[in-house]
């Protein structure tokens, strides 16, 4: 049955006659018949009895269906509705039977290709003549429009919601490189002074009680591979979230894995085992930064892709080999779910997500392959129901590794105590330094303007070793006041710094050859590096002369 509304009329085939409409026009009275408007209407106008059989259509429902006037009184109108509009359209019907009118009804009708219309419905009842008269929109392209709007909308609220996860994370990684930069200054004074505290015991050892001094000294060692291992987390987490320009160095692709597995440690503990397969693998040229969140992404995502608690079970394999191209190749491979084939060629697209919203942000995986391709490498996924989930990245190795040059035999140089000035705002840092470098002279202030003081009073320095990220002014305004007012020392300022690179800092590094050390420190690095400051080295008259070496 369709739905009626008052746009049709009988004819004189069904025993009613059609009655004349009087159209006044520049005075002229023309009497036009009603079929005239029912054969003409662009809408699809139709008579049907309440038996649920089309008694007569009018020929915009050849057009817009397929169907002849013939095929359509043949069957039943509901044959010709969509399954599931069925049971709404028989309910019009009885609303009809009872005389109530039919409005704003909608369904769909099935066209004569297989496809089906949407109409609009105005329906009617005459009750004398057990007749139905309708009148049927196709508001199909409206359909489709709204269609693509609630489409449009949820793709948008979608978008927004990941946008702010998005947002949420940079926030974090922004928090991450402060807070990583608060942890390592006071890092810095634990290893050194855990490292020293190890040095004095062994050296009074003798003198103590047998086995306590070992006790001691295992307690003390205790501590400092603690410290370390806090060491390695957060410079993994500054490496993660530092944003900064790409810089390639030449790199031990397996050192990077090490960080990256030690940054997702957390998250692969809870659902599997890991386990290294490590081969043979060339050394790359690569930003270590980037390559270390792609690795950090997509053990991440293998985690997250295995159940929670079954750690036994489930597995995390890490591969490195060499490809028949001589490229550097890791597999990241786990044991969960297969990636279903319908979005398989989706994963690397920018939003792109199955985990729910505030899991994933559909941007990692996108991110990763950027990254790579960015370097010249690949990165392919393969995932099936026995085998797991396996992301291939394939990088380009290294072109050519040269040993470093070996210089030239020079005088024998002999380390002798020379001036330090540490310029360091944590003042616990400026004393640990001042311990591990107890056999020199050191000075230590904690603002970069009593720095200048001591120059501009006449002090000399065989090294400088300057804070980078200090209140008030930082290291970066007391190197371009020492080029300034003693230009002499430039060559001599080490920078240390908490790794809290802003994007100045880092093209202020990047433009000087200065050497720089990051906190925490390691104890013997920062004796090499100040015993290359200050040497002995036999002259042209054989006077000893305090020179740097570099």
């Amino acid at each position: 049955m369709g739905n009626l509304g008052p746009g049709g009329a009988p004819d004189s085939k069904h025993g009613q006659e059609a009655a004349p409409c009087l159209v006044e026009t520049d005075g002229l009275d023309l009497a036009i018949d009603a079929d005239d408007f029912f054969e003409m209407s662009i809408d699809n106008l139709c008579v049907a009895g309440l038996d649920g059989y089309l008694k007569r259509v009018n020929p915009s429902w050849t057009r817009t269906l397929g169907w002849t006037a013939e095929e359509l009184i043949a069957r039943p109108s509901v044959d010709f509705v969509h399954p599931d509009d069925r049971e709404a359209t028989l309910a019009g019907r009885e609303r009809l039977r009872s005389g109530m009118p039919l409005g704003n009804h909608t369904n769909r009708y099935l066209c004569k290709d297989g496809t089906y219309r949407w109409f609009e419905w105005r329906s009617i009842a005459h009750d004398d003549r057990g007749l139905v008269y309708c009148a049927a929109r196709d508001i199909t392209d409206q359909k489709a429009v709204e269609a693509r709007l609630r489409e449009a909308k949820e793709v948008e609220e979608k978008l927004q919601a990941q946008l702010l996860v998005a947002d949420r994370m940079a926030s974090i990684g922004t928090l991450a490189v402060g807070v990583a930069h608060e942890i390592n200054n006071p890092l810095a004074t634990v290893i050194a002074n855990v490292t020293l505290l190890i040095e004095e015991l062994h050296l009074i050892g003798p003198a103590s009680p047998p086995g306590r001094m070992k006790e001691l000294i295992e307690m003390a060692l205790d501590a400092r591979a603690g410290a370390e291992r806090i060491r390695t987390i957060v410079g993994g987490l500054d490496t993660f979230s530092r944003v900064e320009a790409e810089h390639r160095a030449v790199i031990d692709v397996r050192s990077v894995l090490e960080r990256a597995i030690d940054m997702a440690n957390s998250a692969i503990r809870q659902r599997a085992r890991l386990v290294r397969d490590y081969g043979p693998i060339p050394l790359v040229l690569a930003d270590q930064a980037g390559l270390t969140q792609v690795f950090i992404n997509l053990l991440v995502n293998a985690a997250q892709a295995l159940t929670e608690g079954r750690s036994a079970t489930n597995e995390i394999r890490v591969v490195t080999s060499t490809d028949a191209g001589g490229r550097a190749v890791v597999e990241v491979r786990d044991t969960g779910p297969a990636i279903p084939a319908a979005v398989m060629d989706r994963v690397f697209d920018p939003f792109f997500t199955t985990k729910p919203v505030g899991i994933g942000t559909g941007l990692g995986l996108s991110v990763c392959h950027n990254i790579v391709s960015a370097m010249g490498g690949e990165i392919t996924v393969a995932s099936d129901a026995a085998h797991g989930t396996s992301f291939r990245v394939v990088l380009p190795a290294a072109l050519e590794v040269r040993d470093a040059p070996v210089s030239p035999d020079r005088p024998a140089r002999t380390v002798v105590s020379g001036a330090v000035l540490v310029v360091d705002d944590e003042p616990a840092v400026g004393r640990s330094m001042r311990r591990v470098l107890r056999e020199h002279d050191v000075t230590v202030v904690t603002r970069a303007m009593d720095g200048l003081e001591l120059l501009g009073a006449g002090k000399r320095f065989d090294i400088i070793i300057s804070d980078l990220m200090m209140p008030g002014m930082s290291g970066m305004d007391f190197y371009d006041e020492l080029v300034r007012r003693f230009p002499e020392t430039a060559a001599r300022v080490v920078f240390v710094s908490g790794a809290a690179f802003t994007p100045s800092a880092s093209a202020f590094l990047d433009r000087l050859s200065n050497e720089r050390i990051l906190k925490p420190f390691d104890p013997q690095r920062l004796r090499e590096t100040v015993a290359r400051y200050v040497t002995l080295e036999t002259g042209p008259g054989n006077e000893r002369v305090a020179t740097p070496s570099r």
